[in-house]
C-alpha cells in the first residue's frame, strides 16, 4: 500500500482530538488497532503520519532516515511544523531558536556535540552518586507535608525542580518562578507562552552573566567554561537554550510521573502490597509505571529525509511522522495483558521493555535521573505515610495534548 499526504490529505486523527486528551490510553489504543501507521493532522493543521504500534514506533525512532529538524531534509524545502505551532501560540520570531533549536530538536553532528557537553552529568554512575542528596531533599519535603496535601503542588513538583536546579545552578529563590514559567509554556494557552519564554530567556542570560562572574560547582559553570574557552563548540544562544531545556525537561515530566505513579499505586492496592512485602521490586515498579502511565504520550515530530516503508505505507521524503508512545506501550503484540499494571512484569528483551523514554539517538538524556527520583520519591512517600489515601473523589487532569498531567492530587496522609 502506498499513500501520502499529497494524495490523501490532512484528515484523520489529531493530537487535539478530545478522546486523545481525555483518555489517551483508550483513544490511542483504538487508533493503534486501526493500522500501524495512520495518516492524521498535526497541531498546526498540516498532515502527519501517526505511528502507533510498538515495533513500528521503535523502528521509526531508531531510524536515522527520520530527523527532528525539517531543515535536515536535503533537496527540498520542508515546512517546520514546530515553528508554525509555537508561532500560533504567540512566540515571537526572535525567540524561535530558544525553543526550536535545542538538543531535543537538532540532528547529526549538532545533536552529538550538544548532547556530549552535558551527558557526563547524567551517567548512571553520576546519578547514583546523587542519590543521598535526592533522599535528603525528599525527606525534607515529606517533613513539610500537612493533611490534607496536594501532592502535585507540595511534593511532585518541588522534588525534581530542586534536584535539577542544584545540578544546573539555579538559585533556590528563583525556582518558583521557573515552575511558573514551565506551567505557562506547557499550558498551550495562546498569549501565555510568548511572555513566559521571553522572561525565561532574559532571566537565563542574566543567570549566565552572574555565574560567569562567580563560578560555582554546577553544570552551568561548565557550560560557560566551554563557551568561553572553546566558542566554536557552544554559542551564547545554545548555552541559554541548554539551560532552559535541562531545567524544563528535568522537572516537568518527572513531576508528572511521581504524581501519576502515586495515583496508580493508590488505585492498585494489590501492587502496593507487593512493594511492601518485597521492596526490591521498586526499580521494576518504576519501570512498569513508565510503561503504564508515563506522562509523555507522543514524541516530537520527525521528518523523513527519503522515502521510507513503514507499517505497510510509503512515507515520502519530507513527510512528518508522530510516534505515539502511549499506544506502543499498551500494544498487546508486545505486552501480555498490556492494560494491567503488573510490577512483576519483566522487560521482553528490548531495552527498557517500553518506549516511555523514547528510543534511538534522542533517547531521554535524563532517564537514569528520572528513574531514581521517581523510585526515591514514591518509596519514601509510602514508607512515611502507609495510610495515604485520596482526599477527592476523582483526580483532575489538565486537558492538554501529548502529555498526561494531573492538575492536583489531594491526599490524606493517614
Amino acid at each position: 500500500m502506498t499513500a501520502t499526504p499529497d494524495t490523501v490529505g490532512a484528515t484523520g486523527p489529531n493530537l487535539m482530538d478530545p478522546e486523545f486528551i481525555a483518555d489517551p490510553v483508550a483513544g490511542y489504543n483504538r487508533l493503534r488497532e486501526q493500522a500501524p501507521v495512520v495518516l492524521g493532522t498535526r497541531m498546526d493543521g498540516g498532515p502527519a503520519w501517526y505511528v502507533t504500534r510498538y515495533d513500528d514506533v521503535r523502528a521509526a525512532l531508531g531510524d536515522t532516515r527520520f530527523v527532528n529538524n525539517a531543515k535536515a531534509v536535503e533537496g527540498m524545502v520542508v515546512e517546520n511544523a514546530r515553528d508554525k505551532i509555537v508561532e500560533q501560540f504567540g512566540v515571537p520570531p526572535e525567540l524561535m531558536p530558544y525553543i526550536n533549536e535545542s538538543v531535543l530538536d537538532v540532528d547529526g553532528a549538532d545533536h552529538s556535540r550538544l548532547r556530549k557537553l552535558v551527558s557526563r552529568a547524567f551517567t548512571v554512575r553520576r546519578v547514583n552518586a546523587m542519590r543521598p542528596r535526592v533522599e535528603q531533599i525528599t525527606a525534607e519535603l515529606l517533613d513539610t507535608l500537612t493533611d490534607p496535601t496536594d501532592l502535585v503542588r507540595d511534593f511532585a513538583y518541588p522534588l525534581p525542580i530542586t534536584v535539577i536546579s542544584e545540578l544546573v545552578g539555579v538559585a533556590e529563590a528563583e525556582r518558583p518562578q521557573w515552575r511558573q514559567w514551565g506551567a505557562e509554556i506547557t499550558s498551550f494557552k495562546p498569549g501565555s507562552i510568548g511572555p513566559a519564554l521571553t522572561a525565561m530567556v532574559e532571566h537565563t542570560h542574566g543567570l549566565i552573566e552572574r555565574r560567569r562572574a562567580e563560578p560555582a560547582d554546577d553544570l552551568l559553570t561548565e557550560l560557560i567554561r566551554v563557551q568561553d574557552e572553546e566558542g566554536d563548540r557552544l554559542s551564547e544562544v545554545e548555552t541559554v537554550t541548554m539551560v532552559i531545556t535541562l531545567v524544563m525537561a528535568g522537572h516537568e515530566t518527572t513531576a508528572h510521573l511521581v504524581s501519576a505513579g502515586t495515583l496508580a499505586l493508590l488505585q492498585h492496592p494489590d501492587q502496593l502490597e507487593l512493594l511492601r512485602n518485597d521492596p526490591s521490586l521498586w526499580p521494576a515498579a518504576v519501570n512498569e509505571l513508565l510503561r503504564w502511565c508515563g506522562p509523555v504520550q507522543v514524541t516530537r515530530l520527525r521528518y523523513a529525509v527519503q522515502d521510507v516503508e513503514l507499517g505497510g505505507v510509503t512515507i515520502k521524503a519530507g513527510d512528518a511522522v508522530q510516534a505515539v508512545l502511549v499506544s506502543a506501550n499498551h500494544d498487546p503484540r508486545e505486552f501480555t495483558d498490556p492494560d494491567r499494571l503488573d510490577f512483576t512484569r519483566r522487560p521482553t528483551g528490548h531495552g527498557d521493555g517500553h518506549v516511555g523514554f523514547g528510543h534511538g539517538v534522542h533517547y531521554c538524556l535524563g532517564a537514569a535521573l528520572a528513574r531514581q527520583e521517581a523510585e526515591v520519591a514514591l518509596r519514601m512517600l509510602f514508607d512515611r505515610f502507609p495510610r495515604l489515601s485520596m482526599a477527592a473523589e476523582r483526580p483532575e487532569w489538565i486537558p492538554v495534548p501529548g502529555i498526561r498531567r494531573l492538575a492536583a492530587l489531594p491526599l490524606h496522609l493517614g
